[in-house]
């Protein structure tokens, strides 16, 4: 068989040397006509399309998308509210503390979310972080300095992965002050975002040092609060109170977390049973240095009194959840130097790529990481440094170190993390220590350097 190409240079041939057959002229012509019909229906289609695909790059055909209302990242309609009523709508549903929890609250939210659609597609792992800072400037010269570079530290990591964040710097409780300030924020955040399943509160003074990890929610998915911890310890005899950090934690938007909150804050200053819960608290663990009923206390006598808490809180000691500063500080350059020579090795992870899709290259970082594991040397990046005793804020700090001490590791810490999301932009700070500088970075960095 003669292919078809070959046919018809052939015929072009025949048709060069002067053919006189009628057929083979009739079938030229035939081929000629449909193949300037063909030309011309093309340019038209051309013609009348080319405003609209060359209008995607330009900012008039992007506005007119945005006019829709939706949100181009992730397909929200944010003009869109439903006419139907909804728990917005009722003068019984109230934001405050002390108002208690909202009842029937996943009924509620689950009304809301089938009255905003565009909203509940990948609405079981959607999380809103929570944090902030007092209302006034800072005593300390550096504090309100590194509360900014803290608050970067975490909106960079929820931009990498599609969080939403709300910082709130007033207190929603007067009463409620330090620790027990997160309470009433909690609670309201749960009423302004029924669209988020997860509530992920992080301390101001909490640095997230692994950008690239991803919090691993189906682990959780039997559970309603998840903390670092070490759940041997609140089995011992003697509880301590330290045994579980509530600086950091992720707690379900549910009913189960309304009610959760509620008995919490009921342990706060504001409350008519405060000295008792400070005696209670005191009796339950003895190496508890302070008389005062404190949210860390209380939480872990929530999980060992009642089974309805204690059920559903998972205890994170897999991984660094939060991890105390003094055991990473001194590690992260060590860290920094393992993560270049797996680089060096591995191409997929030098290459260059859009900070919207850095979640892939943490999945190659997982795989390349897992049997290294998270226990200390194992010079993993750990997910959250919290600097627990040192208080950016103030300048105060736990006298069993300096302040000098608690503000280098923190800028070490927070340039470390940063170095994790400029390499996005083509540059890294060359010292941990000078946060001020910046260098290029080379074409399949770091193999060639």
């Amino acid at each position: 068989m003669v292919a078809p190409e070959k046919i018809h240079l052939q015929n072009l041939t025949m048709v060069k040397h002067g053919a006189r057959s009628s057929s083979k002229t009739v079938a030229f012509f035939s081929n000629m006509f449909l193949y300037v019909l063909g030309a011309l229906i093309a340019s038209m289609v051309v013609w009348v399309m080319w405003p609209f695909v060359n209008g995607l790059h330009s900012s008039s055909q992007i506005s007119d998308f945005t006019d829709l209302g939706l949100d181009s990242s992730a397909g929200f309609n944010l003009r869109y509210d439903s006419p139907e009523k909804s728990f917005y709508d009722d003068p019984e549903v109230n934001y405050t503390i002390e108002s208690g929890a909202v009842k029937n609250w996943d009924e509620k939210r689950a009304e809301w979310l089938r009255q905003h659609p565009s909203f509940i597609a990948g609405a079981g792992n959607r999380i809103l972080m929570v944090t902030g800072s007092q209302s006034t400037p800072c005593k300390s010269s550096v504090g309100d300095y590194l509360l900014l570079k803290m608050f970067k530290n975490k909106v960079d990591y929820c931009r990498r992965h599609g969080i939403d964040i709300f910082y709130n710097n007033v207190l929603l409780q007067p009463e409620m002050y330090f620790f027990w300030a997160k309470t009433p924020i909690v609670k309201a955040a749960m009423l302004a975002h029924p669209e988020a399943e997860w509530i992920w509160w992080v301390d101001a003074d909490a640095v997230i040092t692994d950008m690239d990890f991803t919090l691993p929610l189906r682990r959780y998915r039997d559970h309603n609060l998840i903390v670092h911890g070490w759940r041997h310890l609140l089995k011992q005899e003697k509880k301590s109170w330290t045994s579980i950090n509530a600086g950091v934690f992720l707690i379900r938007n549910s009913q189960w977390g309304m009610d959760f909150i509620e008995a919490w804050a009921k342990m706060g200053p504001q409350s008519p049973e405060y000295d008792k819960w400070g005696k209670t608290l005191k009796q339950t663990f003895p190496d508890k240095i302070f008389p005062e009923s404190d949210d860390q206390s209380g939480l872990i006598y929530l999980l060992i009194s009642n089974k309805k808490w204690g059920d559903k809180i998972y205890v994170e000691s897999e991984y660094y959840f939060e991890g105390y500063w003094l055991d990473i500080a001194d590690e992260l350059e060590k860290i920094d130097d393992e993560y270049r020579k797996i680089e060096k090795k591995v191409s997929a992870l030098r290459r260059r790529h859009g900070e919207k899709v850095s979640e892939r290259y943490g999945e190659i970082w997982a795989e390349k990481l897992k049997r290294k594991g998270y226990a200390k040397g194992s010079l993993r990046r750990p997910f959250i440094t919290h600097f627990t005793g040192c208080q950016p804020c103030s300048g105060g700090h736990n006298q069993i170190y300096s302040g000098e001490t608690c503000f280098e590791s923190m800028e070490k810490a927070l340039t470390f993390a940063d170095n994790q999301v400029l390499r996005n932009y083509g540059f890294i700070h060359p010292h941990l220590l000078d946060p001020s500088s910046v260098v290029s970075l080379p074409f399949d960095f770091p193999k060639q350097v």
